[in-house]
């Protein structure tokens, strides 16, 4: 790896930035709970280090470079994020408890996994950013992405389990309010809707994380 300092300070730096799988955390929070939520960037960056190993096998060069598979996963995850927002807007919580029940881990997890693993915007950031700090004359090149791939999604669990945190305490005293109660399913759909809005248009020049 050529120049790691530099490689941590610009990780940390783009990682730090929100994006949409911190708005996407920071919902299933707020929704759901801080466990819900740290629950979430667990599944998230599992998915993170699947695409660790598609960028060092360089499937990840394949897959951006083919037009097909590209769309195929671009779709696939704009039509899940749409699901999840289709399920949110179609629950029938009763209004009158006290507090909603929040949904079961396993599948908090699960959502995050395949919501990261078919976002087309981290294939790019793979392919964008990490390339940039591989020393030829260093050794062997999967290896050095997939230590900074591994990097990455270090730093990246740790971003994410901040917003968790964060955003679950917030979450904590709005899900207290009976108006938010009422609105709080539409809110968290119209923004899964949004994040596939993102995933549908995604370019290599958008923001990745």
């Amino acid at each position: 790896m050529s120049n790691p300092w530099l490689f941590l300070l610009a990780a940390t730096t783009l990682i730090a930035i929100p994006g949409p799988n911190h708005l996407y955390i920071v919902t299933r929070s707020v929704a759901d709970g801080r466990r819900a939520g740290i629950v979430s960037a667990l599944g998230v960056e599992c998915a993170t280090l699947l695409h660790v190993g598609l960028a060092a096998a360089g499937l990840s060069a394949l897959i951006a470079a083919s037009a097909t598979a590209f769309a195929v996963l671009r779709y696939a995850g704009a039509a899940y994020l749409v699901y999840l927002a289709v399920r949110t807007l179609r629950s029938r919580e009763s209004l009158d408890e006290v507090r909603v029940a929040p949904a079961p881990l396993r599948r908090v997890f699960l959502d995050g996994l395949l919501v990261n693993l078919f976002n087309p915007k981290v294939v790019l950031f793979f392919l964008a950013f990490l390339p940039q700090f591989v020393d030829r004359g260093a050794g062997a090149v999967p290896l050095q992405i997939a230590v900074m791939g591994l990097t990455v999604g270090a730093i990246g669990l740790v971003s994410d389990v901040v917003y968790a945190v964060a955003a679950g305490s917030i979450g904590g005293w709005l899900r207290a309010r009976p108006v938010f109660r009422r609105r709080q399913r539409y809110a968290t759909g119209l923004i899964y809707l949004g994040l596939g809005a993102v995933a549908a248009f995604a370019a290599p020049s958008a923001r990745t994380r």
